[in-house]
């Protein structure tokens, strides 16, 4: 057989194959016994495994301002335990660094940077006991908050509230309040639910 009728025949038995379940579905038999049913609906495919986007932190309208005295004020508006935070930062903010404190107890005369961010967040009732750097950084909740955020690996932590930095590292003029921000990198990013 030439190779024009053998493409010709070829064609016409894929057309035909094509047709038949669509003449079945349409309630055509043809003597080909098939039943008269609907067709099986495809295979449900598998959720698309998607990362999700890094979030980045929402800055609040107003950020909190740091005063010439070293003192924090939360925005307007904030919720209560931002302004908490806040006062309690503000309670320890010019208080000398010193390795450990404010582990033993909430009340010391000195604080490091995991006793401060300790201090702050149990001011805002948002911790019950005291962790160090490498707690912090399984405290809460993965990403930054939208008021919130506390970033913490083995070594240092600091937070961030309403925009304003509650740092030991960097401080100048004697309060850990800083406007300037920092680099992140390094950190493990953690905030606390709807905060």
């Amino acid at each position: 057989m030439s190779p024009a009728p053998r493409a010709s025949l070829i064609a016409l038995g894929l057309a035909a194959a094509l047709a038949l379940p669509a003449f079945a579905r349409a309630g055509g038999t043809g003597g080909l016994g098939y039943a008269e049913t609907a067709p099986a609906p495809p295979p449900a495919a598998a959720p698309a495994l998607v990362p999700p986007a890094p979030v980045a932190p929402v800055e609040p309208v107003v950020p909190a301002t740091v005063g010439p005295d070293g003192r924090a004020t939360a925005p307007a508006g904030a919720p209560a335990p931002v302004a908490a935070l806040v006062a309690a930062g503000n309670a320890i903010a010019s208080l000398p660094y010193r390795y450990g404190g404010g582990h033993g107890t909430w009340q010391d005369t000195g604080y490091d940077c995991s006793g401060s961010v300790s201090y702050a967040l149990h001011g805002a009732g948002l911790l019950d006991a005291t962790l160090d750097s490498t707690g912090l950084e399984r405290w809460g909740q993965a990403g930054p908050g939208a008021w919130i955020t506390v970033y913490a690996n083995a070594r240092h932590t600091y937070l961030v509230v309403a925009g304003l930095r509650f740092d030991t590292s960097g401080a100048r003029g004697g309060s850990r309040w800083q406007a300037a921000p920092r680099s992140a990198r390094g950190f493990r990013v953690r905030h606390p639910a709807g905060l």
